[in-house]
């Protein structure tokens, strides 16, 4: 119905990838899941129409706030993640 998405999903994705593409661990689907799902849980809502439009209607500064709180929210989320032993959690 509506072309929307949450700003705050894209930005989390994009550090989850890189944190994936970097860690020398292998950290499964399931996990990189609950991380994000933790992480964007404890981010406030962003909805935008467009990606681009909420990139130019920032300015850098703010961008790099929102940037460094999901990295937060991330670095949060990973540690409620590994208080919970990998194999219980469902693929």
């Amino acid at each position: 119905m509506f072309d929307i998405c949450n700003y705050y999903e894209q930005l989390v994705t994009d550090q989850l990838w890189q944190l994936k593409e970097q860690s020398e661990e292998t950290l499964s689907p399931s996990f990189l899941m609950d991380v994000a799902c933790i992480a964007l849980n404890s981010l406030p809502n962003c909805y935008v129409r467009n990606l681009v439009d909420k990139g130019a209607g920032m300015t850098e500064i703010e961008h790099q706030d929102m940037r460094e709180a999901a990295m937060k929210a991330i670095e949060q989320a990973i540690l409620v993640v590994n208080r919970h032993p990998h194999d219980t959690r469902e693929e």
